[in-house]
C-alpha cells in the first residue's frame, strides 16, 4: 500500500478521534437535558476531557516512548473504543464522566502516535505534508463530525453516536494492524527529564509559540457565533454557512501550510501564516457591516490559523528530533491548554470589556505567539553562525 493511503488511513483515525472529543459541544442540551444537569454542569465534560488529555498525554507517552508505534496506537484505540462502549452503556451523569476521562486518555495517545507514524513513515522532505494530513483529519471532525453527530441524535438519540464511533474504531484497529509497518518507538525518556525539557530556551518557545497562536485563534473563536450576529450584523440563518465556510478553509489552510513548510521552510511559514492570523482578526472589526465582507476575512482567517497548524506540528519535532514523540505529547497538551485558557479569557472580555474586544485581544496573544517565532529563529541562526565558525 502506498505511504499516502497510509497516512489518510492515520487521518481518518484522527478525524474520528476529534469527533467524539468535539461532539459534546454539538450535542451539549441534549446531554444535560438526559441526565438532569444544568448547561453549565454538561458543559464541565468539555473541560474535564481537555485537562485529563492535556496532563495525561505527555505522561502516558513518556511511560510508552519505547513500544512499537503500531501496537501503541492499536492500545490506544482499544482504549478508545471500550471508552466509547461505556459511554452507550453507563448510566448517570457520573459514570459518564468516567467514560469520558478513559476515552480522553486513549484520545491522546492515538493522535499523538498517529502524526510521530506520519511524521516516519513519510518520504524524505514529505515529513510536514503528512502530518498537515492528519491534522486536517482532526480538524475535518469539526466540519463533518458534529454536524453529522447532531443529526444522528436528532434522529435516533444521542448515546448511538458513541456506539457508532465504537464501532468504526474496531474497524480502525483492523485496518491499521494490517496496513501499517512495525515502527520502532524513541528511546525512553523518564518524566523527570521529559519536564525537564521544558527547562531549555527553544522547547519553552516552542510550546509558548502553540500556546499563544491556539489561546488567540480561541479567544475569538469561541465566541465567533455570536460575535457574528452581535457585531457584525450577521442574519442568524447565514451562521451555519459561514461556520462551514470557516471550517473548509480550516482543511485547506491545513494542507497548503504542510506543502509550505516543504517547499519553503519552517519559519516563512509560520511569520506568513501567523502575520495574515493577526491582520485577519483586526480586519474582522473593521467590516462589521459587510457580509461579503465578514465571509472573505472568516475564510482568510481560518485557513492562516490552520496553515500554522500543521507547520507547528512539525517544528516542534524538529525542535528535539531524539524526542519527537514526547514533543508531539507536549505540544498536544499545550493545544488543549490554549484552548481551554482561550475559551476563559475570551469568557471574561466578554464579561468585564465588550463582545467586540475578542477580536483584538486574540490578535494581541498570536502577536506573543509571533514574537517568540522571531526569538526561536534567531536563536537558531546564532547557533548556525557560530557552529559554521567552528568548522
Amino acid at each position: 500500500m502506498p505511504v499516502s493511503w497510509k497516512v489518510y488511513i492515520l487521518a481518518i483515525i484522527s478525524f474520528l478521534v476529534g469527533t467524539s472529543e468535539y461532539i459534546v459541544s454539538g450535542i451539549l442540551d441534549r446531554i444535560s437535558l438526559s441526565f438532569g444537569v444544568s448547561l453549565a454542569a454538561g458543559g464541565q465534560l468539555i473541560t474535564i476531557f481537555s485537562l485529563v488529555y492535556a496532563i495525561c498525554t505527555p505522561i502516558l507517552m513518556a511511560l510508552t516512548a519505547s513500544m512499537d508505534r503500531r501496537r501503541l496506537i492499536l492500545s490506544g484505540l482499544g482504549l478508545f473504543v471500550a471508552a466509547n462502549i461505556l459511554s452507550f452503556v453507563l448510566p448517570g451523569y457520573g459514570l459518564f464522566v468516567v467514560a469520558r476521562i478513559i476515552m480522553a486518555l486513549g484520545a491522546g495517545i492515538v493522535v499523538v502516535t498517529a502524526l510521530n507514524i506520519a511524521a516516519k513513515i513519510a518520504r524524505e522532505g514529505r515529513q510536514a505534508s503528512s502530518i498537515a494530513t492528519v491534522v486536517m483529519g482532526f480538524t475535518a471532525s469539526l466540519i463533518i463530525g458534529v454536524p453529522l453527530g447532531r443529526m444522528t441524535a436528532d434522529a435516533i438519540g444521542w448515546k448511538y453516536i458513541f456506539i457508532g464511533i465504537a464501532l468504526l474504531g474496531l474497524i480502525s484497529m483492523l485496518i491499521i494492524f494490517l496496513t501499517i509497518p512495525r515502527i520502532k518507538g524513541d528511546e525512553p525518556i523518564p518524566l523527570s527529564q521529559q519536564l525537564a525539557l521544558l527547562k531549555e530556551p527553544k522547547v519553552a518557545l516552542g510550546l509558548a509559540v502553540t500556546f499563544f497562536w491556539l489561546g488567540g485563534y480561541s479567544i475569538a473563536y469561541t465566541y465567533l457565533s455570536p460575535y457574528l450576529i452581535t457585531i457584525s450584523g450577521i442574519n442568524d440563518s447565514y451562521i451555519s454557512g459561514a461556520l462551514l465556510i470557516f471550517g473548509i478553509a480550516s482543511m485547506i489552510g491545513s494542507k497548503i501550510g504542510g506543502f509550505s513548510t516543504d517547499r519553503w521552510g519552517v519559519y516563512p511559514t509560520l511569520f506568513g501564516g501567523m502575520l495574515l492570523h493577526i491582520l485577519m482578526l483586526v480586519l474582522l472589526s473593521l467590516v462589521t457591516h459587510s457580509v461579503v465582507g465578514v465571509l472573505a476575512v472568516l475564510l482568510l482567517w481560518s485557513f492562516a490559523a490552520w496553515s500554522t497548524g500543521s507547520t507547528q506540528q512539525y517544528h516542534i519535532t524538529t525542535l528535539k528530533p531524539e524526542a519527537s514523540g514526547v514533543m508531539l505529547g507536549l505540544n498536544q497538551s499545550m493545544m488543549q491548554l490554549a484552548m481551554a485558557a482561550g475559551a476563559g479569557i475570551g469568557g471574561l472580555a466578554v464579561q468585564q470589556i465588550a463582545l467586540s474586544s475578542i477580536t483584538w485581544i486574540g490578535a494581541a496573544s498570536v502577536f506573543l505567539a509571533t514574537s517568540a517565532t522571531l526569538i526561536l529563529y534567531r536563536l537558531g541562526a546564532e547557533r548556525k553562525t557560530v557552529l559554521e565558525q567552528k568548522l
